[in-house]
């Protein structure tokens, strides 16, 4: 079946679903444990995107289903228990915002905007409006699953870690990352010293760990509020710096991958202790 859509979507969509599979398994599954305990729901009224998203959300585990509009929504909200949904803005009737903002004010459920507008007030919006992430088409459908990943962590498994113990230290990809000393150490225990910028990225990498971070929010991260430096290029550089630290050659990063015209991601599965 053709798509009613613009060419230019056509062949956008049609080249990730020549990816298949392939795509999705290069997204760690080990990065969350049961996925295959949680239930999602794709709105959005073009079938074959529903397909190839519902598709590659239940090769990683996922219970999937899926509406085409906000009455079909409203429907399956009201008899199945859905754990995150995945809505599109551009909707016949009731447009994305507004199903947002309905759907916030009754039920305490993740919701990531889907949509093909780039620009930065249409993010704004969405989050004001309730969601908990914003993604824009076209996407690779591992950085769908990565942001799925990302807040479904945030709103079910971080939720039953108690406040009164916080973690004291991180483990992934064979590095420590100390709290209380603000040390990093390999494998065999040797501290790699970093600056106090550095630090923090870091830290802020591992507590979000396979959730996509743009410039501006590691900015306010990588930099003091009044710095005259306070730049997107000031956060690459210290970020060109804590890779070289960690052994993470840029060119072909596996731990901070960048992901192009969003910003950068920490991969792979970290343990709190």
């Amino acid at each position: 079946m053709a798509l009613r859509r613009a060419p230019e979507r056509q062949l956008g969509w049609a080249a990730r679903r020549k990816m298949g599979d392939a795509t999705v398994n290069s997204v760690p599954v080990a990065g969350i444990q049961g996925e295959n305990r949680h239930t999602l729901l794709i709105v959005d009224d073009d079938s074959e995107i529903r397909s190839l998203l519902a598709e590659q959300l239940e090769a990683v585990g996922y219970t999937v289903h899926t509406a085409a509009n906000g009455a079909e929504m409203y429907s399956l909200l009201n008899g199945t228990a859905i754990d995150l949904i995945i809505l599109d803005l551009n909707l016949p009737g009731q447009d994305g915002l507004t199903l947002c903002r309905e759907t916030r004010a009754r039920r305490n459920v993740p919701i990531i905007m889907l949509t093909a507008r780039s620009q930065p007030i249409d993010r704004v919006i969405g989050l004001e409006v309730g969601a908990d992430d914003y993604v824009t088409k076209p996407f690779e459908p591992r950085e769908l699953v990565a942001r799925v990943r990302s807040v479904m962590r945030r709103a079910y498994l971080q939720s039953g870690v108690p406040e009164s113990h916080p973690a004291k230290r991180a483990r992934f990809r064979g590095w420590t990352l100390d709290f209380e000393s603000r040390r990093v150490m390999d494998t065999k225990g040797r501290v790699i010293m970093l600056s106090g910028a550095e630090f923090s990225l870091l830290k802020f990498f591992v507590e979000h760990a396979n959730e996509v971070l743009t410039r501006e929010q590691l900015l306010t991260v990588a930099s003091n509020p009044g710095s005259a430096d306070s730049s997107s290029q000031r956060v690459d550089l210290q970020i060109s710096r804590l890779r070289h630290k960690l052994g993470d050659d840029a060119r072909s990063a596996e731990l901070i991958m960048t992901v192009r015209s969003h910003g950068y991601v920490l991969a792979g599965t970290v343990t709190l202790e």
